[in-house]
């Protein structure tokens, strides 16, 4: 079993159109509703691919419902938290080249009251002793900082592993905080969190093996189209496959994540899973997570040690 918690989830509207202009009257080729936030990604990759999984995650108002009804449709068990604001919306335009420009909420605020209930549902999850607690996503207006960091200490304290996907303050008290078996950014997000651009796989490297020395365990590094580095204490490795024409960027990392932690194996081969299991999703359209029949790991090529002098856009 694989509990995620997402704190700021969202109903997902996405519309391929064949070219965002602006200030032009676009016409959708294509559209479709899905869950979002990233820890109900992950679950919904996972649920898809025959993975024990259990989504926590606030909700609120309509679309709260409509979030519940659309993993219902998709057989995803989720846990609610019912709060009185109702949940974002997201709207995301991709279009015929593949380019995706997504428009978040900032999602609906949670009270000091609403928090503590969706701690205590987790510590309730954490008792039934799942292999992994996955906390990732944004936080809400009102949610603390170290909220992820805090789950951390929970899955610690009932011995399960603990794996936070997140960005700024929340990443940030989350890695200091220590104790994480697998910390997942994105480029972006690590550059952000080490102050400093990443042009290098050096340093991202480096960057990655700052973020570990809280006493984290490992960081698995995407890349977007260039594939993924894992780095830990003692080695690093990065994967990647041939070059692929993106549907849609959306959840792409979170379902690499799912990847990961559904495989089993060597890192390596737990790091392979992840890059074929996030190429899948960047095929298909919208925020749709891929299933056994999208999978291509004989596509993916893994090198372990990468030379640091690699500049990451080429890889």
């Amino acid at each position: 079993m694989i509990t995620t918690v997402t704190a700021n989830p969202s109903v997902d509207r996405t519309l391929e159109v064949r070219a965002l202009l602006p200030g032009e009257v676009l016409r959708a080729r294509a559209w479709s509703t899905d869950p979002g936030g990233k820890g109900v990604n992950v679950s919904r990759a996972l649920h898809r691919n025959g993975a024990a999984t259990t989504a926590l995650l606030p909700l609120g108002g309509a679309p709260g419902a409509e979030l519940a009804a659309l993993l219902a449709e998709q057989g995803v068990p989720c846990e609610r938290v019912e709060v009185a604001a109702p949940t974002r919306s997201n709207v995301t335009l991709t279009d015929a080249a593949g380019t995706t420009t997504k428009i978040n909420m900032p999602g609906a605020p949670l009270t000091g009251a609403e928090t503590r209930a969706l701690v205590e549902a987790a510590d309730a999850l954490l008792a039934a002793g799942p292999r992994w607690l996955v906390a990732a996503g944004s936080l809400p207006e009102g949610a603390p900082a170290d909220l992820y960091a805090r789950l951390a200490r929970a899955a610690a304290r009932a011995g399960v592993r603990v794996a936070v996907d997140t960005s700024g303050p929340a990443l940030r008290a989350a890695v200091e905080g220590g104790g994480l078996d697998l910390v997942t950014p994105n480029d972006a997000e690590l550059a952000e969190l080490a102050g400093e651009e990443l042009a290098t796989v050096g340093d991202a490297v480096a960057a990655a093996r700052r973020a570990l020395a809280p006493g984290n365990g490992a960081v698995l590094l995407t890349l977007g189209r260039h594939g993924a580095l894992l780095v830990d204490h003692g080695a690093s490795a990065w994967a990647g496959g041939p070059a692929l024409a993106p549907r849609s960027s959306v959840g792409a990392g979170d379902c690499a994540l799912a990847g990961y932690l559904a495989a089993s194996g060597t890192p390596h081969e737990r790091l392979a899973a992840a890059v074929a299991w996030g190429r899948a999703a960047a095929a298909l359209p919208g925020s749709t997570v891929p299933g056994p029949g999208d999978l291509h790991p004989e596509q993916v090529r893994v090198v372990a040690d990468p030379a640091p002098e690699l500049l990451i856009k080429e890889l």
